[in-house]
């Protein structure tokens, strides 16, 4: 493994001309997923802004994801949006996946990222039992999970899910599912991922069933499976599924689903099976290596493992002051370079950016013309308002 790059290594925001020319031609190329062709690698990675009273994303929201796409990011993936099912999540400001109003809304802002040239995916998602920790329920259904477990293992106060309460979730994500093909969007992507009701069955930790939805790794995958299959029979054969996953939780960063690639691959095969066109692998750090002996990131094991499609992701375009200071780390921070050498040997397909969007809409644009010493640095207090 190559020896760590120093924290003081070139960030996005400081490539040499020859660097950015390389950026250009790299990340510039087309990329096919099922019947979408998305114009170069970048995708908005999704990130939780909290901006729809009652669920409903309006014209500030389409105005939002439509500068973005403007800007030249090839693939839009929204923020996390409730699926219907009264368990899903409550929050008013968080948007939901179903409902007139709220479908409605949604509609636009698909139109307007279309109009601006962009191609766009809702992630669909299930909290589960995450707002059970420290926190008083949203409504009055409680929440769920496989056991009835927090995060950390203890009991809360959700519920293990009933043989009824699966069968309504999976038919809730295909409703969904449905729905975005039908009001316009490009494909969906199933959160799986950072501790969330489909990453709870997948983790040991949450997950403590005797029956066919717990138990080994392969038995844990079940359920995500059922919903990756239910959402393929219900779109078109060409409208790609993307599977959102993780190793890291929101409370707990080194969580591991698998220790080894053949445990991996146990992992990632039923969902193969069941129809994923392309997994997005999410990681807090996309240069660092996930199994010993290989710099191989979650994203390269990922593609090497299924051959499917994948997306990386993981504090691209941030710079070594932000990872200390937001984060509390002095991990070593890595420019561009280190990420096109891996895209250009195919470890994975696309890269997903997060923050660095948020704090400068035309990341995309010039990152792609070469105009890195343009680039405005990320700052927590970006996320306060719609940008």
């Amino acid at each position: 493994m190559a020896p760590a790059t120093p924290a003081s290594a070139p960030s996005a925001s400081s490539a040499s001309p020859a660097s950015a020319a390389r950026a250009a031609r790299i990340l510039a190329r087309p990329f096919t997923l099922g019947g979408l062709t998305v114009p170069n690698r970048i995708v908005m990675a999704p990130m939780t802004r909290r901006f729809s009273p009652d669920g409903v994303p309006g014209p500030d929201v389409a105005a939002y994801y439509a500068r973005r796409a403007a800007a030249q990011v090839g693939l839009i993936v929204t923020e996390g949006t409730y699926v219907g099912h009264e368990s899903a999540g409550q929050s008013d400001r968080i948007p939901r996946f179903h409902g007139v109003e709220q479908l409605a809304g949604w509609a636009e802002v698909a139109a307007a990222v279309h109009a601006a040239g962009g191609k766009i995916m809702p992630q669909l998602w299930h909290i589960g039992m995450v707002r059970s920790a420290g926190q008083p329920p949203y409504a009055d259904a409680p929440p769920v999970g496989p056991s009835g477990l927090r995060i950390d293992g203890t009991e809360g106060t959700g519920k293990a899910m009933t043989r009824a309460d699966l069968d309504a979730v999976i038919a809730a994500f295909a409703q969904a599912a449905a729905a975005a093909e039908r009001i316009g969007f490009d494909g969906v992507e199933l959160h799986g991922a950072h501790g969330y009701l489909l990453d709870q069955f997948l983790w040991a930790r949450t997950n403590r069933r005797t029956d066919a939805y717990g138990g080994d790794l392969v038995a844990r995958t079940r359920f995500s499976a059922e919903i990756v299959a239910a959402v393929r029979e219900v779109v078109a054969s060409d409208f790609p599924v993307v599977f959102r996953y993780s190793q890291w939780k929101q409370e707990a960063y080194d969580a591991r689903l698998a220790g080894t690639p053949a445990e991996l691959d146990a992992l990632l095969t039923p969902l193969v099976e069941a129809g994923v066109d392309a997994f997005h692998a999410s990681t807090r750090r996309y240069w660092l290596p996930e199994f010993d002996d290989s710099d191989l990131n979650l994203a390269g094991w990922t593609k090497k493992l299924t051959g499917k499609p994948v997306i990386t992701v993981g504090s691209v375009g941030l710079d070594g002051d932000f990872i200390r200071a937001f984060q509390g780390e002095g991990a070593p921070v890595r420019g561009l370079d280190n990420l096109l050498d891996r895209l250009e040997r195919e470890e994975f397909d696309l890269v997903a950016v997060g923050r660095a969007l948020l704090a400068d809409p035309r990341w995309a644009a010039k990152v792609l013309g070469g105009a890195f010493d343009e680039l405005t640095a990320y700052d927590p207090a970006t996320l306060a308002a719609l940008s």
